[in-house]
């Protein structure tokens, strides 16, 4: 397990882990709108302090991601399986917004519909996701779905494009059933990432400078799908993940760099 930190010195292995959450809290956040630059985030993260000036709420959201980037850790570690409970506790920390609201569930499947709006060949578009009574059965089929994948992924464990696989399907079908009334990108760009850290790589971390690639890439894969609802198909014609995947490759390369760059380190040490 964390196969990438093979060979690394105990100090090296610490850093690149603290390298890694600090970028992927940062860029996941900021997609949604968090307003604290890398370096703030990791002040925030190392020290425990607040930058002046900045919302409470921001720091909240960076602080409760990183806590899950801690339970993923765990999960990957014990090689447990992803359950229910587990994901509804991964929600609770990505969800630090205290609203007293029960249409608005923490911790649980959403009460209300949601929907997003999508600019597809120049023309506004509002895309439905999965209907609220479907999420049960839906979430059932997902947990299945990502068993099959990480099954799949034990004899290809050395397959950087099986992985990358694994991980754009993952994330397609989440977001495509959006089981929770908020969180459900910082959910995705999580939990997407288990099978890829049991595979032994970094986790894939969508840059927020690509904030608009990516969601137009999401937007193109519903058109193409339609809105999902109970009996559905996850993934009804992968080729339409294509342009996805595509994007989620070059994504990957800023997590791969950091870990060269410490294998780098690693290598000189040794001369």
């Amino acid at each position: 397990m964390f196969n990438f930190l093979n060979g690394l010195g105990s100090d090296l292995r610490k850093n690149l882990l603290i390298q890694l959450r600090n970028l992927w809290t940062h860029t996941s956040t900021a997609i949604e709108g968090n307003t604290l630059t890398l370096g703030e985030t990791a002040f925030v993260l190392e020290e425990g302090l607040t930058i002046s000036g900045k919302p409470l709420k921001d720091h909240e959201e960076v602080v409760g991601h990183a806590r899950a980037i801690d339970l993923i850790y765990e999960l990957v570690q014990n090689d447990s399986q992803l359950t229910e409970e587990k994901l509804f506790a991964l929600h609770k920390s990505v969800q630090t917004e205290v609203i007293v609201d029960v249409y608005q569930p923490v911790g649980g499947w959403k009460k209300e519909p949601n929907s997003t709006v999508a600019v597809i060949d120049d023309k506004q578009i509002i895309i439905e996701y999965a209907p609220p009574a479907d999420i049960p059965s839906l979430m059932a089929n997902w947990f299945e779905f990502n068993q099959h994948i990480e099954k799949l992924l034990v004899v290809n464990a050395n397959d950087k494009q099986q992985v990358l696989n694994a991980y754009a399907k993952l994330h397609v079908a989440f977001v495509r059933i959006h089981p929770f009334f908020d969180g459900n990108g910082r959910m995705a760009r999580l939990i997407s990432n288990i099978p890829v850290l049991k595979a032994g790589f970094p986790p894939i971390i969508i840059p927020r400078q690509q904030r608009k690639q990516y969601i137009d890439a999401l937007s193109a894969c519903h058109f193409s799908f339609g809105q999902l609802k109970a009996g559905g198909e996850l993934l009804p014609d992968e080729e339409v993940l294509q342009p996805f995947k595509l994007f989620c490759e070059q994504a990957w390369d800023e997590s791969l760099s950091l870990v060269e760059d410490v294998r780098e380190k690693q290598r000189a040490r040794l001369l």
